[in-house]
């Protein structure tokens, strides 16, 4: 997938807000300033049958927006390439699946087809450090988890990877220009973490080899949400 060119374009606002017109009212707020909007999955489950998160992407994508739809999928093959298949439909840009397994990964791919929805493998969560994979038997630093997983993504014919800045570098050098890097935990100097544990600077995410940045509340919260996201389009466009 070619890089989007504009600086505004590789700025992806997170929509983690409880209901669908907080949503919309953010949509609205935001403006010509965001082209490229995450649902995630508190948004995907609000609303009603006939007013849903999920129905929103169908709406920003009618808008000419374009959605990253954030469902982190992970169960048996046949549910996750049926799921994919569906998915396929509602036009969004990109879709998450976790990247633990190729049975997993390779079934993504099958429920995708010849369609133009790009599979992104989420790697390791960037609230995770190393004590929250030692709970789960993991004996990985998030850094060699992160590289293995985005291997057995690139193996699997997937698009690209969910990757915090602080492994992006090790993922682009492993990998090719064409493999999509999208960096959550951004974060301003100077700005709070948060729940965040491996946060970067959009200065220094782009610099590490991210192509797109997700960022959540420090816009969606901020006073001044336009001109919060102009400033990240305006630090994107620095990074070059």
């Amino acid at each position: 997938m070619q890089l989007a060119t504009h600086p505004r374009d590789r700025l992806i606002v997170a929509l983690d807000l409880p209901t669908v017109d907080e949503a919309r009212s953010l949509v609205r707020t935001l403006g010509h300033e965001v082209s490229f909007y995450k649902i995630g999955l508190e948004l995907i489950l609000s609303g009603t049958p006939g007013d849903s998160g999920l129905g929103l992407v169908s709406e920003l994508v009618e808008s000419g927006k374009r959605v990253f739809l954030d469902a982190k999928l992970l169960d048996i093959s046949n549910t996750v390439e049926r799921s994919v298949n569906r998915v396929a439909d509602l036009g969004a840009t990109f879709l998450t699946i976790h990247g633990h397994d190729q049975k997993t990964l390779r079934a993504a791919v099958s429920g995708r087809g010849d369609r133009e929805l790009k599979l992104l493998a989420v790697t390791v969560l960037t609230s995770l450090n190393s004590s929250d994979l030692d709970e789960q038997g993991i004996t990985m630093s998030p850094a060699e988890l992160v590289l293995r997983r985005a291997k057995l993504a690139k193996q699997a014919g997937f698009d690209g990877v969910i990757a915090s800045g602080q492994e992006a570098a090790a993922v682009r050098a492993s990998t090719d220009a064409g493999f999509l890097i999208v960096t959550p935990g951004i974060r301003l100097p100077g700005s709070a973490a948060g729940d965040q544990q491996r946060i970067m600077t959009p200065l220094d995410a782009i610099d590490a080899g991210a192509d797109y940045l997700v960022v959540g509340r420090p816009i969606n919260a901020a006073s001044d949400p336009r001109a919060a996201a102009a400033t990240f389009v305006k630090r994107i466009a620095e990074a070059g």
